[in-house]
């Protein structure tokens, strides 16, 4: 795809741009890999022009990067790209004067950042002011649904003006450098493939926490909880990043190809097995980093049946995975903010050492909030080892910040968003992932209603309820915390 020339950012007052876009698109530019004529313009529906909106974008800037990263003459330069368009999405009439600041419609990239609800008259107005033009692309941001059909509802609705090829679905967790670093790890090193089957391997865990609350999301968390606000997506996607075979090349479909076959090899969760392999958890009153804070029902003032902490047991059924368990937990009001994967390699088949406790290696991958890659081994504790060799497990720490100390840490929308001027669609989802996604959380909602599972308690500061502690110990594996 051509480089696109103008780049519309719906949402543009918002907090996610405020963050998020306006931070890193100045980062692109600061480092020149914005196209020269690129204009950045955004709508949103507050009455804004575009020397208060270059006013907004420069206060986003002040708050979200340290100063000696926001040179004068940068900022200067950059908010000359800025231009503002005052939109009422749900009105087609308003999309001609988007249009006419717009210019080029076949160079043009789209970031829609909207509730759902205006999914439909948005694109339709795209359409009827001639911004559907067959070189323009569309990026979605989340939540695409709250379920199957909803999902391919939203679908259908951008399908019917722009094509898969046009479509860019967002998961920010994508544009992560350690998650694309699962890329190089597992298929740019030797090392680990002929282990990285049931063979050598005797589970997977992965850990999405976070310590906040609602943040004042309490309708939207409400309507969705943990299940489908962090593993529909993010989790999902990492557990096909690492469960996937060998693409042949590092492009979109080549990729995309690989996910999705691990997405519809997910063994169901029913409502016969969710009992046993899913735990669905509610956090009451407790403290994180030593302050009190209060109980999800506090925050929300509202009686609420909705999961904050959810702790699931997977299977990929195939030949590379047959018997590995993938288990995935993921909650507020947890006692750290973290995301990362713990791959848990099997014992030795026969230890010379006696007695000697040998522990399994290891392969940690953090994502949040220090990337870093780590990996378990044992080796000799220093000694005469007058009573026989004394081994202990110690980590072997890649930290991504020292080994690439040169080289400045990026905020995922950065490549993400450079993406989407450029057109390049690897790091994004396609329909067939997200419907495969949907079906396997649909399946276990559906199995909770039928069963009438309800949310078990926990305080805040712990993770999660105790059943999730029993979802592995049975199986003889602990979390790593």
């Amino acid at each position: 795809m051509t480089a696109a020339t103008s780049l519309l950012l719906f949402g543009a007052t918002g907090d996610l741009s405020r963050r998020m876009l306006i931070p890193s698109l100045f980062g692109l530019h600061g480092d020149g890999l914005l196209h020269p004529d690129l204009r950045i313009i955004g709508t949103a529906r507050s009455t804004l022009d575009s020397g208060s909106f270059r006013e907004l974008a420069a206060k986003a800037l002040e708050q979200h990067l340290e100063a000696d990263r926001r040179p004068p003459a940068a900022v200067a330069s950059f908010l000359d790209r800025l231009a503002y368009v005052p939109l009422d999405a749900s009105r087609t009439e308003g999309f001609a004067a988007l249009a006419v600041e717009v210019g080029d419609p076949c160079r043009l990239a789209i970031f829609l950042s909207t509730a759902p609800s205006l999914f439909g008259s948005t694109i339709a107005g795209l359409s009827s002011a001639g911004l559907a033009c067959a070189g323009a692309r569309l990026a979605l941001e989340k939540p695409l649904g709250h379920d199957l059909a909803s999902s391919r509802a939203i679908n259908d609705a951008v399908a019917a003006a722009y094509p898969e090829s046009q479509i860019f679905r967002i998961d920010h967790y994508l544009g992560k450098e350690t998650v694309q670093n699962l890329l190089a790890l597992r298929f740019g090193n030797i090392l680990f493939e002929p282990l990285w089957n049931a063979t050598g391997i005797q589970s997977v865990q992965i850990s999405v926490g976070e310590t906040v609350g609602l943040e004042g999301r309490g309708d939207y968390y409400d309507g969705m909880g943990a299940l489908r606000d962090m593993v529909q997506n993010h989790m999902l996607q990492l557990l096909a990043l690492v469960a996937m075979e060998p693409p042949a090349r590092l492009d979109p479909a080549a990729v995309r190809d690989e996910k999705v076959k691990v997405l519809r090899s997910l063994r169901p969760i029913t409502a016969r097995e969710v009992e046993s392999h899913s735990v669905r958890g509610q956090y009451g009153a407790g403290a994180i980093l030593g302050q009190p804070v209060p109980g999800y029902l506090d925050e929300l003032a509202k009686p609420s049946d909705t999961e904050t902490f959810v702790a699931l047991k997977a299977h990929v059924d195939n030949w590379r995975w047959k018997g590995v368990p993938f288990y995935l937990r993921t909650g507020k009001r947890v006692p750290e903010r973290v995301s990362e994967i713990i791959v848990q390699f099997r014992d030795v088949p026969h230890s010379m050492f006696g007695d000697a406790a040998l522990k399994a290696n290891k392969l940690i991958i953090s994502i949040q909030p220090d990337e870093n890659v780590g990996l378990q081994m044992m080796a000799k504790v220093p000694g005469l080892d007058r009573d026989g060799l004394k081994l202990r497990a110690v980590p072997l720490d890649i930290g991504m910040t020292n080994a690439f100390a040169d080289v400045r840490r990026r905020i995922a929308y950065e490549r993400l968003m450079l993406d989407l001027v450029e057109g390049r669609q690897t790091l994004f989802v396609r329909r067939d992932e997200v419907e495969a996604q949907w079906t396997w959380i649909d399946a276990i909602r559906a199995g909770w209603a039928q069963t009438g599972m309800a949310v078990k308690p926990y305080a805040a500061g712990n993770w999660g309820p105790a059943a999730a502690i029993a979802l592995t110990e049975r199986d003889g594996v602990s979390w790593h915390d």
